[in-house]
């Protein structure tokens, strides 16, 4: 019995490594400030017949990466329903940053290192769909509480050469960087206490801003509910194409978990599918 289960949690395991791609450095020969450790992991969907496919911002309070439950896990999950996937470890200030608060002397990782790490990868991916069987007209990107913040800069900030999101899927995601909602450790890790009207993003929503696609919580604990709020009626104003759904509970980083959360949260991947069914791309 035993070995049998060896052998079965040895074949699952293969299974899921098999989708990923080694990651690619996205900052390969050109000379960008610690661009070293930003990379782009693909998870290529075997059957993805409209070229669909997602960058994955995980969060982390632009401090680190929950590059498992907020990355890895979600492309795996896209991967089932016929969607690749592209998990970006992008630039971040690091647990040293966190813990010593040497950023009030050393700027350190910070805005916009985050948003150009987003941006080369959409470039990436769109110079690479041939490559990668994707329509680089269909390449959205989605993020994480601070990762949902940075998936939504590459909307409110791009232009023309900045290639912008097909669509947009900010989940309990960081909006403001003001007070009273502001989340604080992310603001202290993106712009070291400084430009705080510049990067909250309820101030910045474009004419021509993509669909966006927003899930929160209001017992979110780590992640004020009324961020998401500030994004939805910042959205509405622009007339801007996009459904929020607000969960009474679920809490925070549930990600494409099927048992973090609540049941009622879990609900979020599903209607993001049905959602992406119905926008026109």
């Amino acid at each position: 019995m035993f070995r049998r289960l060896f052998i079965f949690s040895l074949l699952a395991i293969l299974a899921v490594s098999v989708c990923a791609q080694e990651p690619v450095a996205l900052w390969d020969g050109q000379d960008v400030r610690h661009g070293k450790q930003v990379t782009l992991t693909p998870f290529i969907a075997e059957n993805n017949p409209d070229g669909t496919a997602i960058i994955i911002c995980p969060g982390g309070s632009y401090f680190w990466l929950d590059d498992v439950n907020e990355g890895d896990d979600v492309a795996r999950w896209l991967n089932e329903n016929g969607i690749s996937a592209f998990v970006l470890r992008y630039r971040a200030a690091g647990f040293q940053a966190y813990f010593w608060h040497y950023r009030k002397i050393f700027n350190g990782k910070q805005h916009p290192d985050m948003l150009d790490d987003a941006q080369r990868a959409l470039e990436y991916v769109r110079q690479k769909s041939d490559d990668f069987a994707i329509d680089p007209n269909r390449l959205g990107i989605m993020g994480f509480s601070a990762g949902g913040h940075l998936a939504m800069m590459t909307a409110c900030f791009a232009d023309k050469d900045k290639n912008p999101p097909a669509f947009v899927a900010p989940i309990y995601p960081v909006v403001t960087m003001n007070e009273p909602y502001v989340h604080e450790r992310s603001r202290r890790a993106l712009l070291g206490e400084k430009m705080r009207d510049s990067l909250s993003l309820e101030k910045h929503i474009p004419d021509n801003c993509p669909p966006v696609f927003i899930v929160n919580c209001i017992d979110d604990p780590v992640v004020d509910y009324h961020n998401s709020i500030l994004l939805d009626e910042a959205l509405t104003n622009k007339n801007i194409e996009h459904k929020y759904i607000q969960y009474k509970t679920g809490g925070h980083g549930f990600g494409a978990s099927d048992t973090k959360g609540t049941d009622e949260c879990r609900q979020w991947k599903n209607e993001f599918l049905i959602w992406l069914e119905e926008i026109e791309l």
